[in-house]
């Protein structure tokens, strides 16, 4: 079975996959400092939990955005797995789309990884939010080439601004309020918070509209549960694309 990781800012998420389809996940913090044998303890035990023996996994690959946690990850493979790890973007590993843009060597793995995945599920001119640390806007031809994009701050790097800022401001629960015009202060928070990053992503997604034509508009990551449904603009929700395009870079 293939072991794929995504190792993100915040988060690394690792999944088995056979056969095509994930058939186990789990997620961790992600932490630059954590050794590959601390990696091998917790995810073994979750392997015995899901009924699965370390020796299942012949082949790992990852993706990262965190160049100090890369070396561990790669041991981990090596000296618990026996494998040798494909990164992702590097060495062999070719991407086999092009990168149309200034910078190639500057785009993150895991947008060009969303990219592939996107483009091989839905096809046509695509633009893909990929909710996670930031949140990244990222556009896709229908011969799927990488356009470009835009990036912002993602939603909690903004709440928690927001909250060391504004003293008197409490955190709440990311829900729909009664109304848009918020009858209380936390009320007010979860207006603000859900409309204004809902119109975020629809004000940059027409932007890319203007510029590319009539798009399908594919959410991913972590917080994407939380605006998709705000969003008029979002037309799928895909919660594991990223490791679906990690499954598809193995396998090319």
């Amino acid at each position: 079975m293939l072991l794929a990781i995504d190792a993100g800012n915040t988060n690394i998420v690792f999944a088995l996959v056979d056969a095509g389809q994930i058939v186990a996940r789990w997620r961790i913090a992600t932490d630059p400092r954590r050794t590959a044998d601390e990696y091998a303890v917790w995810l073994n035990q979750l392997l015995q939990l899901e009924g699965h023996d370390r020796g299942v996994v012949d082949a790992v690959i990852i993706a990262t955005v965190v160049p100090r946690a890369l070396h561990n990850l790669e041991v981990l493979a090596s000296k618990y797995f026996g494998v040798d790890a494909l990164v992702a973007g590097k060495g062999a590993v070719e991407w086999d789309i092009q990168l149309d843009v200034d910078e190639p060597g500057s785009v993150g793995a895991d947008r060009v990884v969303n990219a592939i995945a996107a483009h091989s599920l839905h096809g046509g001119d695509l633009i893909v939010v990929d909710f996670g640390t930031a949140t990244t806007f990222d556009a896709v031809s229908p011969k799927g080439e990488y356009l470009g994009g835009a990036i912002t701050p993602g939603i909690e790097i903004s709440l928690d601004a927001l909250f060391e800022r504004a003293a008197g401001l409490r955190r709440v629960e990311l829900v729909q309020p009664r109304n848009v015009i918020g009858r209380t202060t936390a009320e007010s928070i979860q207006s603000g918070a859900l409309w204004g990053f809902a119109g975020q992503v629809d004000g940059i997604c027409r932007r890319f509209v203007a510029e590319l034509g009539e798009c399908t508009v594919v959410a991913t990551g972590g917080l994407a549960t939380v605006v998709s449904s705000y969003s008029e603009m979002i037309t799928h929700h895909e919660p594991w694309l990223t490791l679906h395009g990690l499954r598809l870079v193995w396998e090319r």
